[in-house]
C-alpha cells in the first residue's frame, strides 16, 4: 500500500483533526505521531533516520494510506518523491495560535521530557524527533517565538515553491470539508468536520501536563 496523501504541516496545526477527516474519507489508516506512541515497534525506523541512515519508506508506512503530523511531516520532500502520485496537504492555522499551542505542548514537552516518567519508547521517539525536526527545523531552540514563527513561515514557503499547484492543498481545518474534499475529488460527508487534539488531549496521552 502506497501513501495517497502526504501531510507536510507542523504539529499543532490541526493534524489530529485532519487524520480523523482523512480516515472518514477513506484514506485510512492515517499515520500520525499518535501511531508511534501506540506502536513502539515503529520507533526504530525513526531512530535510524535520525542517525543519518536510509530507510525504506514503503516499510515505514506499510499499511497506511495517508500521513500527517511529525515525524512524517519532517520528511515531506522525501515522501513526495517516493510516492509521486500522492497529493500533499500542508496544514496551517493562524500563526499566533500555532505558536501559543506549540509553546504550551510540544515546546514544553521537549524541555521537560527527559525528566518525565515516560515509557522508554516515547522518550526514544522524542529524542529522535529532536534530532530531526528540533535541530534542523528550529535550530535546537524551541522556546523562542521569533525562531518558531520563522520556521513555520519557511516551511509553508518551501512547500509552495517545491510542489505544483495541482498537487498541493494549503489547508486550515477551520475551513471544513469543502476544500479538502474538492482537492481529493470525493463527496462531502453529511456530518460535522472532526475536531480533536485540544491541549488537554495532548497531555492526556502522556499522563497529564507537568506542573
Amino acid at each position: 500500500m502506497a501513501l495517497d496523501v502526504i501531510g507536510s504541516g507542523f504539529g499543532r496545526t490541526g493534524t489530529k483533526s485532519l487524520k480523523a477527516a482523512l480516515e472518514r474519507l477513506g484514506y485510512g489508516p492515517c499515520h500520525h505521531m499518535h501511531e508511534i506512541v501506540e506502536n513502539p515497534g515503529q520507533v526504530a525506523q525513526w531512530q535510524a533516520l535520525a542517525a543519518g541512515q536510509s530507510v525504506d519508506w514503503d516499510q515505514v508506512f506499510a499499511g497506511y494510506r495517508s500521513q500527517v503530523d511529525w515525524p512524517g511531516a519532517h520528511v515531506w520532500r522525501e515522501l513526495a518523491e517516493a510516492f509521486p502520485d500522492a497529493k500533499v496537504i500542508h496544514s496551517v492555522r493562524p500563526e499566533a495560535q500555532w505558536w501559543a499551542s506549540f509553546n504550551k505542548t510540544i515546546g514544553k514537552l521537549m524541555a521537560r521530557h527527559m525528566d518525565l516518567p515516560l515509557p522508554p519508547h516515547i522518550r526514544d521517539i522524542l529524542t529522535a524527533w529532536n534530532e530531526l525536526a528540533g535541530r534542523s527545523t528550529f535550530g535546537g531552540v524551541l522556546d523562542d517565538e521569533r525562531i518558531g514563527l520563522e520556521a513555520y513561515r519557511k516551511r509553508t514557503a518551501e512547500v509552495r515553491e517545491a510542489l505544483p499547484a495541482h498537487r498541493l492543498l494549503v489547508f486550515d481545518v477551520a475551513e471544513g470539508w469543502e476544500p479538502l474534499c474538492a482537492f481529493l475529488g470525493v463527496d462531502v460527508p453529511d456530518e460535522p468536520f472532526p475536531h480533536h487534539n485540544l491541549r488537554a488531549d495532548f497531555w492526556d496521552v502522556l499522563g497529564g501536563e507537568p506542573v
